[in-house]
């Protein structure tokens, strides 16, 4: 009986103890990150845009997704909810995170009626539409680097992310561990197709926890530009 006991108690030890340990070995090896690259640092910001929101909506000191869905901003459901459910549900709890979503005046009615289909009681105080001039939109797009245009609605299914120091940020150099090891031809990533779950799930995510990591290390005087890109971001917050 005793033998048993001890026995029993051996195993429950070890159960316990092996987790720990695996943890512990991993621990000190942490990789640290490459800040996410700016790519354009001449954004143009909302000054001449209304919006639907009470405070004045503008990219200087947010973190911010910036969309553009035209003039039948309703018929972009898929893109907008690809949107909400896989960056915004994930974000919205993050210092000055927030979603801009641009369109043409004269579109707030339609603006309202894709806000119905996308919200399901959720807080949406971080998502914001705000409605400018043709010129003054295509003004931002431009501004912003891109391989992609604006169609003749307006609308594109790229979004971008820009810095609270108003530069765009994205990848100087998007190959795939295998196609460097081919040392193929560097490509950039300037935007993020969001009618691609798989672009926006796990590329862009991983995108934005390194920039909230980037914010949350200056905050704490701990930031390093010349550390490497962490292979787990998950804990940022």
């Amino acid at each position: 009986m005793k033998k048993s006991n001890i026995k029993r108690n051996l195993v429950l030890g070890i159960l316990f103890l092996l987790p720990v340990a695996f943890l512990l070995m991993l621990y000190p090896s942490t990789h640290n990150y490459n800040p996410l690259d700016i790519v354009d640092e001449s954004v143009s910001d909302f000054e001449l845009f209304t919006s639907n929101s009470e405070t004045e909506i503008l990219f200087k000191d947010h973190i911010t997704i910036v969309g553009f869905l035209g003039n039948e901003p309703e018929k972009q459901s898929i893109a907008a909810s690809n949107l909400k459910e896989l960056v915004y549900d994930k974000f919205k709890g993050f210092k000055k995170f927030q979603i801009v979503i641009v369109l043409p005046k004269g579109s707030e009615a339609r603006a309202e009626q894709l806000q119905k289909e996308i919200n399901n009681y959720d807080d949406m105080r971080f998502w914001h539409y705000v409605f400018g001039q043709p010129n003054d939109i295509k003004k931002v797009f431009n501004s912003l680097k891109t391989e992609e245009s604006l169609d003749a609605n307006l609308f594109s299914d790229h979004v971008f992310i820009v810095d609270k120091d108003v530069n765009q940020r994205g990848r100087l150099d998007d190959r795939t561990d295998k196609e460097k090891e081919k040392k193929e031809s560097t490509y950039p990533l300037y935007s993020y197709d969001c009618i691609e779950v798989a672009e926006i799930k796990n590329k862009m995510s991983d995108d934005l926890r390194i920039l909230l990591t980037e914010y949350r290390q200056k905050r704490k005087g701990e930031f390093d530009s010349s550390t490497r890109r962490a292979e787990d971001l998950k804990g940022t917050n």
